[in-house]
């Protein structure tokens, strides 16, 4: 999406001059054999304090990889990420430093991260960075961690793989919250999970942000549960932004035909929408078009001549949410053809 929509997002949504997290045109590139390969292309986004920004979108749509950049775990192309102020895109490492404790994450296999030798309790206490660890007070904020999170205390003397999925990720949850952080990536953190769990763990979340106001960049594939978690959603698919809006109208009222797609893959959201509308995605073809055009093209159901070959304008909408797409109409607010 073009560098400009950083700006029109910025004003109708009125986000502080200095939000906590600012993604600026990012653009992340890897190389594979000759090729350069483009997993994220001028994505654009603000986190303010307290808030859940959802990143959403299939597989290889380049989310996990901007939680990852967010974390520091992947070089940057182009674009910068901006933390509390300060750039922590640029000497990555010495500014993970600086900043030890602030940004956690929540990843969707907690045993991974959890060493399986040690206690659960040893494992979240390592948690509190060197510089303003007691280990006497991390031990104490242990008991008090564990009650929110849900867990019995019992469990801080269990190791891993003692634990059942929910309570190793409720632990992941636990561990994430021991350094006071003002920003919890969550990366697919329920998508392992049984439907009954996922619920539990969700609002474990909803009440951590709640009780120390905490924000969120919540990174998944299934729309519902995004929407459940964020005020604010960015639609991603090949690594570009196709939509964005508040959290109701993306799922309510999707304005992307990839949007519509990804409702129509959500039963619980597909109950809304209405019947016999025509069919937002097809099979895809086997290449993306290029010289410019719409990445979804090729699976799109109301692609026209012009999808392939010009890239589609960013529209406006009235709620100050974008959209991506030649076929979308302002006025009406609404894809011709689509929902």
């Amino acid at each position: 999406m073009p560098s400009a929509l950083a700006a029109s997002t910025r004003k109708c949504r009125n986000v502080p001059e200095s939000p906590l997290l600012e993604v600026s045109d990012l653009a992340i590139k890897y190389r594979r054999g000759i090729h350069r390969v483009t997993a994220v292309s001028d994505v654009n986004f603000t986190i303010r304090a307290g808030q859940t920004l959802g990143l959403v979108g299939e597989s290889g749509s380049g989310k996990t990889t901007i939680g990852r950049a967010i974390l520091g775990l992947v070089p940057i192309s182009a674009g910068r990420i901006l933390f509390d102020g300060q750039d922590v895109s640029s000497d990555a490492h010495r500014r993970r430093r600086q900043e030890a404790g602030q940004i956690r994450a929540i990843f969707q296999d907690p045993y991974s991260s959890l060493n399986p030798s040690l206690p659960v309790a040893v494992s979240v206490a390592e948690e509190v960075p060197r510089s303003r660890r007691v280990r006497s007070e991390a031990f104490a904020r242990l008991s008090d961690l564990f009650d929110r999170v849900g867990l019995p205390r019992a469990v801080a003397a269990s190791y891993p793989g003692r634990l059942s999925g929910g309570q190793r990720q409720r632990v992941a949850i636990a561990r994430a919250l021991m350094s006071d952080p003002s920003l919890i990536i969550c990366d697919e953190p329920v998508s392992a999970l049984d439907v009954s769990v996922q619920a539990q763990v969700l609002n474990v979340l909803k009440d951590a942000q709640r009780a120390s106001s905490l924000s969120y960049c919540f990174i998944g594939h299934d729309l519902d549960v995004v929407r459940y978690m964020s005020d604010w959603i960015v639609v991603l698919y090949r690594g570009q932004v196709l939509e964005d809006g508040p959290a109701q109208t993306v799922a309510r009222h999707p304005r992307h035909p990839y949007t519509q797609a990804l409702v129509a893959a959500s039963p619980e959201l597909d109950r809304l929408a209405k019947p016999d509308q025509p069919r937002p995605a097809r099979d895809p073809r086997p290449e993306p078009p290029r010289g410019g055009g719409c990445p979804f093209a090729p699976r799109c159901g109301f692609a026209e001549d012009r999808c392939w070959v010009e890239q589609p304008p960013v529209h406006l909408a009235a709620d100050g949410g974008h959209v991506a797409c030649h076929r979308y109409d302002a006025a009406s607010d609404t894809t011709a053809g689509g929902l």
